[in-house]
C-alpha cells in the first residue's frame, strides 16, 4: 500500500493518498510499533518465536511509512520511536556465519533457512549499499549466509549429487523440513540467484568488491586465492569475482530450468531425488520469483525505501524492549478517482530500470551518478564496558554538535585487538561535513575528541557506498 501511495503521489493523486490510503497505512504501522516484539509464526506459518523476517519487514514498514508520512505532510512518530529499536533486536538474530531465522524457540532446527533470502531480496535497496545492519545482499553478513544455508543442502538432495561448490544447487526451505518429504522450491532456488544479482547490481554501481573475514568463505569458493581487501573495478580480482558470481547466480537458474515440469510449468516443489514436480502445481509465487530474478539479472532493481532517514541503519547504542501503544481509526469511505492514469500518459514501471535494457555483460562499468551516499564511518577507539562512542557534527542526521542527537556506533565486531566502533550514514553526494567522535559514560557524561574536527567531503560519483577510517584524536 505504501508502494501504490508513492504511485498516487508521483502521478497526481496525492489526496487520494493522503485521505484515502494513508488512514490505512497508519493503522497497520500504529499495529506494528505496538505488537513488533511480541513472539509469532514465522513465514511458513510455522514455528512460534521471534522471526528475522518478520523483524526485518516490520523495520522497512516503519522507516518507509515515517517517509511516506513526511511526503504527504504528515508525520509518523511511533515510526521514529520504534524503528531504531526493531533494527536493534534485528541484530540478534546473527551468530557470526549466518542469520538465525527464529529465535526464542527450541525446536531443535539449525536455524538456516531461505527465508532469509526472501528478506535479504524484500529489503534491498541499493542505496544503502552493502550495508550489514539491514542484511543487503552484497554486505558480507547476507553473503556468508547465502553460502551457510546452501551448503546446507549440498548433501542431503540426491540431484545435487555431484555438483561442486561454487555452483548452484537446488534450494528448499530449511534442510530439516519434513513437508512433503522435504524437498526444494523453485521459488528458493531462484531466490538464492536474485540475492547475487542484486549483490552485482551494487558492486557495479559502487564500483568495488570488499571481501571481509565474514564474507571470505563465500568468495573463496569462487576463486580459491582470494583474501581480505577492497578490489576497485580496475583490478583482476574485481573482473574474477564479478564474473564467478554473476556464473555462480545462473547456475541456481539452470537448476530451476533444468527441472521445470511440462509446458513451463512451475508448481511449488520439485522432487529430492529425481526432479520431479511436486505438491501445488502452478504456483504464482514461482511464476513470480522467475520474473524478479530475470528483471534483476537485467539490471532493473526496485525502487528503494530508505531514502534518506537515518532510521533505515541507525542501530541505537542501548536496545530496548519499548513499544508504542496505537491509536486506531476506521478506514475512510470516501471514493476513488474513477480512472487512475499515470501522469504522463503512459505506464510507469514499479522498478527503477538502468540504463541499458538488455541483459549486463559481466564487468561493465556504467551507471547513473549516486545522489546519495552511505558512508561507513569506523572509529577505532578503546573503550571500558557500558561506554558508547558516537558520532556527532554539522548536520542534522549527525545531531548538528548536539550530543543528545549524536548518532550512537556500533561495537559488533569490536576486539580487544581492533577496537573498532562502526556506523553507516548516508548523505547528499558532494556534502561538506565536519564532525567528531565522543564517548559517553554510564552515567552521561560525554568525553570529545581534542580539536580539530575531522573534515570529509561526501564523494560525488556512482557509488552509493563509501568508508570512512578514523582513529581517536
Amino acid at each position: 500500500m505504501i508502494t501504490y501511495s508513492k504511485w498516487l503521489v508521483k502521478n497526481g493523486y496525492q489526496s487520494t493518498a493522503k485521505d484515502l490510503v494513508w488512514p490505512v497505512i497508519q493503522n497497520d504501522l500504529a499495529y506494528t510499533a505496538q505488537y513488533w516484539n511480541q513472539t509469532g509464526f514465522d513465514l511458513w506459518e510455522e514455528v512460534n518465536g521471534s522471526s528475522f523476517f518478520t523483524i526485518a519487514a516490520s523495520h522497512r514498514a516503519l522507516v518507509e511509512g515515517s517517509n511516506l508520512a513526511k511526503t504527504l505532510g504528515t508525520s509518523c512518530s511511533s515510526c521514529d520511536a520504534i524503528a531504531p529499536q526493531v533494527l536493534c533486536f534485528q541484530q540478534r538474530f546473527w551468530n557470526s556465519q549466518y542469520a538465525v531465522a527464529n529465535i526464542n524457540v527450541n525446536n531443535g532446527r539449525s536455524g538456516k533457512d531461505t527465508n532469509v533470502f526472501i528478506s535479504t531480496n524484500e529489503g534491498f535497496d541499493p542505496s544503502l549499499g552493502c550495508d550489514a545492519t539491514t542484511f543487503q545482499p552484497c554486505s558480507d553478513r547476507a553473503l556468508s549466509n547465502h553460502k551457510v544455508v546452501v551448503d546446507s543442502f549440498r548433501s542431503i538432495y540426491g540431484i545435487n549429487s555431484g555438483i561442486g561448490k561454487g555452483q548452484g544447487v537446488a534450494v528448499g526451505r530449511y534442510s530439516e523440513d519434513t513437508y512433503y518429504n522435504g524437498n526444494p522450491w523453485y521459488l528458493h532456488t531462484l531466490a538464492a540467484a536474485e540475492q547475487l544479482y542484486n549483490a552485482l547490481y551494487v558492486w557495479k554501481s559502487q564500483g568495488s568488491i570488499v571481501v571481509t573475514s565474514t564474507s571470505l568463505p563465500f568468495f573463496q569458493d569462487l576463486s580459491s586465492s582470494v583474501s581480505t581487501g577492497t578490489y576497485s573495478s580496475d583490478t583482476q580480482t574485481y573482473k574474477t569475482l564479478y564474473d564467478a558470481t554473476f556464473a555462480y547466480a545462473d547456475s541456481f537458474v539452470n537448476n530451476v530450468a533444468k527441472y521445470v515440469g511440462a509446458n513451463g510449468a512451475l508448481s511449488e516443489q520439485y522432487d529430492r531425488n529425481n526432479g520431479s514436480p511436486l505438491s501445488a502445481r502452478d504456483l504464482t509465487w514461482s511464476y513470480a520469483a522467475v520474473l524478479s530474478a530475470a528483471a534483476r539479472r537485467a539490471g532493473v532493481v526496485p525502487l528503494g525505501w530508505a531514502d534518506s532517514n537515518s532510521a533505515a541503519t541507525l542501530v541505537p547504542g542501548n536496545c530496548y524492549a519499548t513499544s508504542v501503544v496505537g491509536a486506531y481509526t476506521a478506514a475512510p469511505t470516501g471514493s476513488f478517482p474513477a480512472n487512475q492514469t499515470p501522469g504522463n500518459g503512459s505506464p510507469v514501471p514499479t522498478t527503477t530500470p538502468t540504463s541499458a535494457a538488455t541483459t549486463p555483460a559481466p564487468t561493465t562499468t556504467g551507471c547513473a551518478p549516486a545522489t546519495s551516499v552511505a558512508v561507513a564511518f569506523s572509529e577505532r577507539k578503546v573503550t571500558s564496558f557500558g561506554q558508547t562512542v558516537k558520532i556527532t557534527g554539522n548536520n542534522p542526521a549527525i545531531g548538528n554538535w548536539d550530543t543528545s542527537k549524536a548518532v550512537a556506533l556500533s561495537a559488533s565486531q569490536y576486539t580487544s585487538s581492533n577496537p573498532v566502533w562502526s556506523v553507516s550514514i548516508t548523505f547528499a553526494a558532494g556534502l561538506d561535513l565536519q564532525y567528531k567522535y565522543i564517548v559517553v559514560n554510564t552515567d552521561g557524561s560525554v568525553v570529545w575528541e581534542a580539536n580539530p574536527n575531522h573534515a570529509y567531503t561526501v564523494p560525488k560519483g556512482c557509488s552509493t557506498q563509501t568508508t570512512k577510517n578514523d582513529t581517536w584524536q
